[in-house]
């Protein structure tokens, strides 16, 4: 017992003057940050404690700082100062206006595990010195005007779960070392200009939830490594120059809630695996080269809320199955070379407000209207087809008639409503007759000849919704 206290006197008696000096000196470091920075609002305003001060987290017996949250706050200055807090372990300089090269004496604060350099103008190359970080697991260097390639030197970071590197100005290719790094859960390095191939062995991480490397100057094909990445969440390839097809495999990423793998040179078909990914919410594979039929499979992804397969070489008809996406919001095939009849299925999207079938071969093709009123104009066409049963184009309307001109016109015949709907609706009963002579009114409206009078397909759906509810 005698021993035990004895201990902790001298333990007492030896920290007593480092806690001193340690107090001392990163008020002093503090200080003399908030100069060099033209001052830093909150510090030392209401409290000589440093401590205490806006943005700053000591450790034990408030001793070092080990906490440093500058963001948000406007500033510019040299930033080198803070080089001094040895014992820091999370910066954040993010949102301000820092510029001229990442200070390399960064590397000196070896406890560092968190640093966001994010949203300023740093420029130059990413200093070599940020390899000595051994502790770091986050970096994010994001929106700067950093040039130069990603250094290999960073390979022994180890326990890296975050790289940010997106919107700067960076060349070169991805480096292998990324795919060692078994604890990385992002990968971010859009808008950059990173070249070559995406490294196969990415599909080692097993851990990446986010890996986002849209508008870049990749090229060559998407690794099927990358769909063996078992808790991969979003994949952003966007913007590139990929080539080939998407592999089978890419229905092994079952958690996957976000494809975006649009503007490309990607051919083949779609896998009907896709329908394995139950997760699915986001699937865009717009502007490409990929071919055969709109896989009635994607049914299966019963979370979808957008498909953009716009400006491809589809073929054949769109599947029914598609009415089954409850929750889709966004369906955009145009620009490819579908044909036949528009399914009457759709109109079970009940919380459609985005559908574009522009530049198709549908039997409507000759009525298309294209523009954002123009999808409403389509699915207005789609109802008269239902209520009447007539096809788009027919001789029976005339020489320049349309199914849409000819409804119309019905005032002009003497014709009723009642006489425009199919005529086995005079066998049902009088409320389903009610219902269908108000959906033709919704029709009527979104095929109106002046694109600013039709009404949005957000209110469209809900006018169809009321329908069914009264």
């Amino acid at each position: 017992m005698a021993f035990l206290y004895l201990s902790f006197l001298v333990v007492g008696i030896l920290s007593g003057p480092v806690l001193v000096d340690a107090q001392l000196h990163d008020e002093a470091t503090l200080l003399a940050i908030k100069k060099e920075l033209g001052g830093v609002p909150g510090w030392g305003d209401n409290s000589t404690d440093y401590c205490n001060w806006e943005g700053i987290h000591c450790g034990f017996n408030h001793s070092f700082v080990e906490r440093l949250d500058l963001s948000r706050r406007m500033l510019r200055g040299n930033v080198t100062l803070i080089s001094n807090l040895i014992a820091l372990k999370h910066l954040d300089l993010s949102y301000n206006n820092f510029n001229g090269p990442i200070p390399s004496a960064f590397g000196n604060l070896s406890q560092l595990q968190y640093l966001d350099l994010s949203l300023n103008k740093f420029e130059g190359s990413i200093p070599l010195e940020l390899a000595s970080l051994r502790n770091l697991r986050s970096l994010n260097l994001s929106n700067n005007l950093l040039v130069g390639e990603i250094p290999q030197e960073f390979k022994v970071l180890e326990n890296l779960q975050e790289i940010q590197i997106s919107s700067n100005r960076l060349s070169g290719s991805i480096p292998h070392w990324v795919g060692h790094l078994t604890n990385l859960r992002v990968f971010t390095a859009y808008e950059n200009q990173l070249g070559g191939e995406i490294p196969d062995n990415l599909g080692s991480l097993s851990e990446i939830k986010l890996l986002n490397l849209h508008s870049n100057r990749l090229d060559g094909p998407i690794p099927k490594s990358i769909f063996g990445m078992g808790k991969l969440e979003v994949l952003v390839l966007t913007q590139n120059g990929l080539s080939g097809d998407l592999p089978e495999a890419i229905g092994n990423c079952i958690g996957l809630s976000s494809i975006r793998i649009g503007n490309n040179k990607l051919v083949g078909v779609i896998p009907r695996t896709i329908g394995n990914v139950s997760s699915l919410t986001y699937f865009e594979a717009d502007n490409n080269n990929l071919s055969g039929e709109i896989v009635s499979e994607f049914a299966q992804c019963t979370n979808l809320t957008l498909l953009n397969l716009a400006y491809n070489g589809f073929t054949g008809i769109i599947p029914p199955e598609i009415g089954q996406l409850t929750n889709l919001q966004e369906l955009i095939l145009s620009g490819n070379s579908l044909f036949g009849n528009i399914p009457t299925s759709i109109l079970g999207c009940k919380n459609l407000n985005k559908l574009d079938l522009s530049n198709n071969r549908f039997n409507y093709a000759y009525t298309m209207q294209v523009t954002a009123p123009g999808n409403v104009y389509s699915y207005g066409v789609v109802l008269l087809e239902i209520l009447t049963t007539r096809i788009p184009v027919d001789d029976d309307f005339g020489e320049g008639v349309d199914l849409v001109k000819w409804v119309q016109g019905a005032p002009v015949r003497g014709e009723t409503p009642e006489q425009i709907l199919d005529a086995k609706l005079s066998t049902v009963s009088f409320g389903w007759r009610r219902e269908m002579l108000a959906a033709l009114k919704v029709a009527l409206l979104c095929t109106d000849s002046t694109p600013a009078k039709r009404p949005k397909m957000k209110k469209v759906v809900e006018m169809l919704q009321e329908i069914r509810q009264n």
